[in-house]
């Protein structure tokens, strides 16, 4: 009787084995997003993360990467909100690269305690890339003049709508090398003396999961389900954290904004586009 009384309660309340809650971050890293276009960002994220991070029987928290990267803010941003919520709640983090964990997708990685990859997973990518389309002769062919009135010389630095200048370009390549910087520390920080002594391990490169566990990128290689049942029993069960339902059924992409919706039609079209062909961008990079 006590046994079919069990079956009725939820699942989250039976006592017959662990309960892991999941979270799945796949996509591109960037700021921006909308329903039909969403990405991986602190708004659409931290949900999410406060919702498994608050099952309070359960040991450890796992996490399953597939993102090529983007935005190094918001890359940052996710990784400190994991750590931070893994050291309030004191569990265990475990992250599971599926296709892709690189560039900012890796760094979001480092925010597990441990990192465990498919065989034929991509991991790495520790570098900084900046990348974008020039439009300096598309108004004149559609007619469109374009004003821009500033108070400051750089204030239209690196703008699409004008030919590149090589002072903006070294501005920017500062910038990278920062950023590329604080990357490097925080893979130090977090890989510590695991990490290989290889001349190309911070160059930009990628590898398989498997010699990124050679590398000291990847702590060993597996899957979600039989890394859970291995480490938590073959009862231990994953329950997957899903975002919230709109009121018409549709999954809430967080606080992510679509976009002004005041811009003018014509850089409007022409930024959807360049995001679009980005986005696509990185994951071509890895043959994805």
């Amino acid at each position: 009787m006590a046994g079919f009384l069990r079956k009725l309660m939820p699942r989250r309340f039976r006592r017959d084995g662990v309960t892991i809650p999941a979270i799945r971050l796949h996509g591109a890293i960037m700021a921006g997003g909308s329903p039909l276009r969403p990405v991986l960002n602190l708004a659409t994220v931290a949900p999410l993360l406060e919702k498994a991070f608050s099952v309070k029987d359960a040991p450890a928290v796992a996490i399953s990467i597939n993102s090529p990267g983007g935005s190094p803010v918001q890359s940052r941003l996710i990784y400190q909100r994991i750590r931070d919520l893994a050291q309030e709640k004191r569990k265990r983090v475990l992250i599971f690269v599926e296709d892709v964990a690189a560039s900012g997708g890796y760094m979001i990685a480092l925010g597990g305690d441990e990192i465990i990859a498919d065989p034929t997973s991509i991991v790495g990518s520790i570098g900084v890339v900046s990348g974008g389309f020039g439009f300096p002769d598309l108004l004149k062919k559609i007619g469109v003049e374009r004003r821009v009135y500033t108070a400051g010389e750089n204030k239209v630095l690196l703008d699409p709508f004008q030919p590149e200048k090589e002072r903006d370009i070294e501005f920017l390549k500062g910038l990278q090398l920062e950023i590329h910087d604080i990357f490097i520390q925080m893979v130090k920080s977090r890989r510590g003396s695991l990490l290989a002594d290889h001349p190309d391990l911070f160059s930009g490169l990628f590898w398989t999961g498997q010699r990124g566990q050679e590398l000291g990128l990847v702590d060993s290689l597996g899957d979600m389900r039989s890394e859970v049942r291995k480490r938590y029993g073959e009862k231990a069960r994953l329950e997957l954290i899903q975002p919230a339902r709109s009121l018409f059924g549709r999954r809430q992409p967080g606080a992510a904004v679509a976009g002004a919706i005041a811009a003018p039609l014509v850089a409007s079209a022409a930024a959807g586009l360049v995001d679009t062909l980005e986005e696509r961008a990185l994951w071509a990079r890895f043959g994805l």
